[in-house]
């Protein structure tokens, strides 16, 4: 019997997607649930499996070509199921030792732990064997940043090692390259822009061109939250399996400071404005297909220990391209952080439709008066982007004065005053 593998059905705001990868060529014996093919939209990266094992009959559409939803990409001949060819190898036709893509014949199965697609790609890209590299990940699992590593400890000098969290992010979103030619022989190369990259492109003009955005600016003393969270981190962690960081004191803030300013978690539809009666905060996070912000919904209800335990998995998603639609539809506000690349100063770009968006910076020591004295406090330069079609300088700047004065009185938010 024949059977379509069709693409799914995606999300009404995605109109069409991209086959980025096929994993399997036609002629190939596929099990089912084995994926054929990564489908890149302008949000996520999907998998297409096999609805049934079989040989692969026919591949209608190639490596980069767009579909749209429903649409037939290749063709399945269930009844070749086990009937493998006589020129072929036994061995091919038996389960391979990982349910997702690229066969690399040094990989070997981890006695605990299956690879995600990321690292498997990598992996396969550099022909490791993966017994040889120390897992870091939760409960002994290798992440993407532990292969890196072991192959800059192979190739890098160690003086490079500080600027392996960058490089890393840079060497494996690197998309395939178009070779180029020039007659005075300076070398260049063209990539294809991502479809994530362009839909991101596509955005960011737009709020350009509708948006009247300003940026106001205000500085934090860290101190009591960075003091806070040293009493307290480790039996945090104890407690609730995930280390305390600074976003949940920033969320929390950020909450506290839209329920006191609603316009700045409005958005505008038409000539409308809509004022929002919940509070969905987008964090935004590198991944190696770019930047993007999953959200938090109902922010507003969660702890402490809900927003890092949130953060912390949609991170790990993001590294593993493991994000869903549902993940990054929506938000009301967003938080941008790019003080962990070493940023002391910016101004971050709204995320329509929502009207206002944070930006945190890196923690410097750095004079401050207090009490007619100076004194050396860790501050952090915060800057909040805003549309200024609904939302007026003063609200703007005293939703960000309302952020600064939670974080440096941080138990004001512990107890709801």
């Amino acid at each position: 019997m024949l059977v379509e593998v069709k693409v799914p059905i995606l999300a009404e705001s995605v109109s069409e997607a991209t086959l980025a990868n096929w994993h399997k060529s036609a002629g190939d014996y596929v099990r089912e649930d084995e994926n054929l093919v990564d489908l890149e939209t302008d949000k996520v990266m999907l998998e297409i499996v096999a609805p049934h094992g079989g040989m692969l009959k026919e591949v209608k559409k190639s490596d980069g070509a767009n579909v749209v939803s429903d649409e037939v990409i290749a063709v399945i001949d269930t009844a070749a199921s086990s009937a493998p060819s006589a020129g072929e190898n036994r061995e091919a036709a038996q389960p391979e030792p990982f349910p997702e893509p690229y066969q690399v014949t040094k990989i070997r199965e981890h006695p605990k732990h299956a690879l995600s697609p990321a690292v498997r790609k990598l992996i396969a890209d550099n022909d490791v064997d993966v017994t040889k590299i120390i897992g870091t990940g939760k409960d002994g699992r290798i992440t993407k940043a532990d292969v890196l590593k072991f192959l800059a400890s192979e190739e890098e000098p160690a003086q490079e090692a500080p600027m392996e969290p960058i490089a890393a992010q840079r060497a494996v979103a690197e998309p395939k390259v178009i070779p180029m030619s020039r007659t005075d022989g300076r070398p260049e190369k063209r990539v294809p822009m991502s479809r994530l990259r362009a839909r991101v492109a596509e955005r960011l003009k737009d709020a350009q061109n509708t948006a009247a955005i300003l940026t106001t600016f205000n500085e934090v003393n860290m101190k009591p939250v960075m003091d806070l969270r040293n009493k307290y981190k480790q039996a945090f962690e104890k407690r609730h399996d995930v280390k305390l960081g600074f976003m949940s004191f920033f969320v929390k803030a950020v909450v506290d400071a839209l329920k006191q300013f609603p316009v700045v978690n409005a958005s505008v539809e038409g000539s409308d404005i809509v004022y929002h009666g919940y509070y969905d905060i987008g964090i935004a996070v590198s991944s190696p297909r770019g930047l993007v912000v999953p959200i938090l919904r109902d922010a507003d209800q969660m702890s402490f220990a809900d927003i890092e335990q949130a953060i912390a998995a949609y991170g790990e998603k993001a590294r593993d391209n493991k994000l869903e639609m549902e993940d990054l539809l929506g938000g009301t506000f967003s938080i941008s952080n790019g003080g962990i690349f070493g940023s002391m100063l910016s101004t971050p770009i709204l995320n329509p439709p929502q009207s206002a968006i944070l930006g945190m910076h890196n923690i410097k020591e750095r004079p401050v008066v207090e009490n007619g004295e100076i004194v050396a406090r860790p501050v952090m330069y915060v800057a909040l982007s805003y549309d200024h079609r609904i939302i007026d300088g003063r609200d703007a700047v005293l939703f960000l004065v309302s952020v600064k004065e939670a974080l440096e009185d941080p138990t004001r938010m512990l107890l709801d005053v």
